[in-house]
């Protein structure tokens, strides 16, 4: 593989699967963990708006949703909920999120998560490819791999 193919940095599928195993489970583990995480943040965030939040639970979901996702993939390049089931993401050259890299990707992930048949074709691609990569993984060039843990 050369550098002007795309996804050049990111590890061969084929000669280094141990960086993709498991990864597809994982990331559905993450979702649960960062949903109920965010899910807390959201009741947490009720008597600062005068419980007046609760009529608009929705929208709060999604603002704090998208403060949460892309706050920790600038900084870890992984959710809290990825970082403890040990993957993290990675672009097509193999580094790791910056601003906008974790923004256009959490925004393709809300996307794909609020358009039913977009998240079918996500999630069927996900178990598909070599990568584990969804829609939005695939548009961006990005992959979610394991992380080393030297502890």
């Amino acid at each position: 593989m050369t550098s002007s193919e795309p996804l050049w940095g990111l590890p061969d599928p084929d000669s280094h699967a141990e960086f993709y195993s498991g990864t597809v489970v994982k990331r559905f583990l993450a979702w649960i963990v960062d949903t109920i995480l965010i899910l807390v943040l959201c009741v947490l965030a009720l008597p600062f708006t005068a419980f007046v939040g609760v009529f608009f639970f929705a929208g709060l979901f999604l603002a704090i949703g998208l403060c949460y996702r892309i706050s920790s993939l600038t900084a870890w390049s992984a959710t809290p909920g990825m970082r403890l089931v040990a993957i993290e993401f990675r672009n097509g050259r193999g580094d790791r999120f910056d601003l906008t890299t974790a923004s256009a990707h959490t925004v393709l992930f809300l996307i794909m998560t609020s358009l039913f048949p977009l998240q079918i074709l996500s999630m069927l691609s996900m178990l598909v490819s070599a990568r584990g990569q969804g829609l939005n993984d695939h548009l961006l060039g990005t992959a979610a791999i394991n992380q080393a843990r030297e502890w």
